[in-house]
């Protein structure tokens, strides 16, 4: 049993610092965390009952000084709470281990239904606003109900508790706000999973995120029929390193359970027969439970997060609209999913940004925004707002979020490649076109690899820009820098030949050709280096309403609008500023068969070319709208 838990606690731990991009490769500081732990902490296992009689696993590490009463950091994961049995202990506790060696109490828990906890579990189980019985349980009862055991059964408690994680353990701190236990002061939801339809993990406004879909859910969504340290293995029979390869002769999305999953794999299913944003979706985000929010709440993401980049902002923006009469913050750093909790951080790919991001974050932010509010030390002062300006690499400090100050602009396509702030005039030509070919995909990345990576967040997108099927737009030189700081909106007139379509468009950072050549990467040239800031993507039928998609009318001109999700970036003196357009993100999004048709259901058969027109006319003129400081 205790090497069962300690192979599958190692299992889970690799899967967690992938998904985060961090080494697996132990150093001296990994051992003298360990060691610091095991000497300093004492480690406790319960099972915890809920108020329905169900048992969830809980594992607590208490320190051994016992001079003084310490706060409670509670953590509520679907990844674990390991590694199991009373002599292993975790190679880190909290949030970093500047927690650990400040001296907390630490409460890691199984999620109902998930590893050692009883139960059933439902991935972003919903909230339940109106409980009339024991057997109306959510993740916000189960949270209570853990927290009211804990500051009576744990001795040398002072209590109060925080609570945080990250992705999914990211949605459960959020839960853990509404209807919050009087003991829980400070909680931070951490690129927390907030919307699986609309713009975390699993779909971008409506489009499905195939390949880190599937690869997830291969071992996320397979049953389990009771408690156990061990969970199923992660799909691995790719038969080749390139996912393009793989994915296409998938073929049609259908595939996958006639193939691999066999209507076996829960979560899976879900997916597939929920196409539309239905009530299955709808009850599924906490956002608009985010009322009479009592805890302090800080909320930190990602601008490069390649999985939970949508949750942070809307979670924040949930709570901010609703005024709650305790601090609420934004954190958004230079970061990919989860990495601000190790490392320096201070470069991502070719991008440097030259300052310690990680360290800064850790120390100064999030520690004293705990200690704060759980041990009473001095407030640090935290604005409304702490965000990282990537291109000019600057931290900067706002009293909301948008900034106030910032004033909404567009950047609209002209013929002939030329993007401007100007909005174009009659011109004798109104359009460009490319065709779309299923068969021929735009690749997301111009790397050979078969799981996701974070790269194609920050990625030169010169290999995209080369191809025919990708419109590109672009300003002249710029002589001042031109700083975006808040909402990003793509407004499209477009007409396709079909009766769907995708469009996916990129804002794009162009380096000047003598860029200076300062990659982390050796012999990396920088000259003309084309850094994607944000991308997305949006499924047209879903234009007018998430619930009730309609289909294109062939040839007509139509205005297909979406959110982009936030950034915060300044376009340096001497770049330029690009934009693309194109209809498919090979395999990062499934692909669209330009047909009018659910798409978990298509056949080959569905699968058609179409031409694409992008619309730069007086009246309907294409754009993307920014915020301008």
């Amino acid at each position: 049993m205790k090497s069962l838990a300690k192979k599958t606690y190692i299992l889970s731990a690799a899967i967690s610092m992938l998904s985060f991009g961090a080494s697996a490769q132990k150093t001296t500081a990994n051992v003298d965390n360990e060691i610091y732990i095991t000497t300093h902490y004492t480690k406790i296992e319960k099972q915890i009952a809920m108020r329905d009689g169900i048992k969830l696993f809980t594992i607590i590490y208490v320190p051994k000084d016992k001079t003084k009463k310490y706060p409670i950091m509670y953590n509520r994961t679907p990844y674990s709470a390991g590694p199991y049995g009373p002599e292993v202990y975790k190679p880190s506790l909290g949030p970093s281990m500047v927690f650990a060696r400040d001296g907390y109490i630490f409460v890691y828990q199984d999620v109902r239904g998930r590893y050692m906890s009883e139960g059933d579990f439902v991935a972003t189980r919903p909230y339940i606003p109106n409980k009339k019985k024991k057997t109306d349980i959510d993740e916000t009862t189960d949270s209570y109900d853990t927290i009211d055991w804990l500051i009576k059964n744990v001795p040398g408690n002072n209590g109060k508790v925080g609570t945080w994680g990250i992705s999914a353990p990211g949605f459960y701190a959020t839960m853990t706000t509404i209807d919050a236990h009087p003991a829980l002061k400070a909680v931070s939801p951490q690129a927390p999973v907030t919307d699986w339809f609309m713009g975390d993990d699993r779909h971008h406004n409506g489009a499905f995120f195939l390949m880190g879909t599937f690869s997830f859910l291969s071992y996320y969504g397979a049953p389990r029929p009771q408690p156990t340290p061990d969970h199923a293995d992660k799909f691995t029979a790719y038969g080749t390193p390139d996912a393009y390869e793989f994915y296409k002769n998938l073929g049609p999305l259908k595939n996958v359970n006639e193939r691999y999953f066999k209507r076996k794999n829960l979560i899976w299913n879900e997916m597939v027969d929920n196409e539309t944003y239905d009530s299955f979706w709808a009850s599924r985000t906490p956002v608009p439970y985010l009322k009479n929010i009592k805890p302090a709440v800080m909320t930190v993401g990602g601008w490069f997060d390649q999985e939970d980049l949508y949750g942070p902002l809307k979670t924040f923006a949930g709570i901010e609209k609703n005024k709650p009469a305790e601090p609420n913050y934004l954190v958004m750093g230079p970061w990919t999913h989860g990495s601000w909790i190790r490392g320096n951080n201070d470069y991502l790919g070719n991008v440097r940004f030259h300052s310690e991001t990680g360290p800064y974050y850790r120390e100064q932010i999030e520690l004293a925004f705990f200690n704060h509010y759980l041990k009473g030390t001095t407030d640090p002062d935290l604005p409304k707002a702490t965000i990282f300006e990537t291109g000019s690499n600057q931290w900067k400090k706002y009293t909301a979020w948008p900034p106030a100050e910032a004033k909404e602009k567009r950047l609209y396509f002209h013929a002939n490649g030329k993007l401007s702030f100007e909005k174009p005039i009659e011109n004798t030509k109104e359009y460009d076109e490319f065709i779309s070919d299923p068969d021929k995909p735009v690749p997301y990345t111009n790397e050979i690899r078969i799981d996701r990576g974070s790269d194609f967040m920050y990625e030169d997108q010169r290999f995209a820009a080369s191809r025919p099927d990708v419109l590109v737009y672009q300003t002249g030189i710029l002589e001042n820098d031109v700083v975006i700081s808040g909402h990003l909106f793509a407004d499209l007139f477009v007409s396709t030949t079909g009766t769907d379509a995708d469009f996916i468009v990129k804002l794009i950072d162009v380096y000047p050709g003598d860029a200076p050549d300062d990659s982390p990467n050796p012999h990396t040239k920088m000259g003309s280096f084309q850094q994607l800031v944000r991308g997305e993507v949006m499924r047209s039928k879903f234009r007018n309403s998430f619930a009730n998609p309609e289909p294109m009318v062939p040839g007509e001109v139509t205005e297909v609008k979406f959110d982009m999700q936030d950034a915060a970036h300044c376009f340096k003196k001497g770049h330029k500023i690009m934009v693309q357009v194109q209809s498919s993100w090979f395999p990062l999004v499934d692909r669209n068969p330009q047909k009018f048709v659910n798409i978990y259901k298509a056949t080959e058969a569905d699968f058609q070319k179409a031409t694409h027109r992008v619309y730069f006319k007086k009246d309907k003129a294409s754009s993307i709208k920014v915020s301008v400081l």
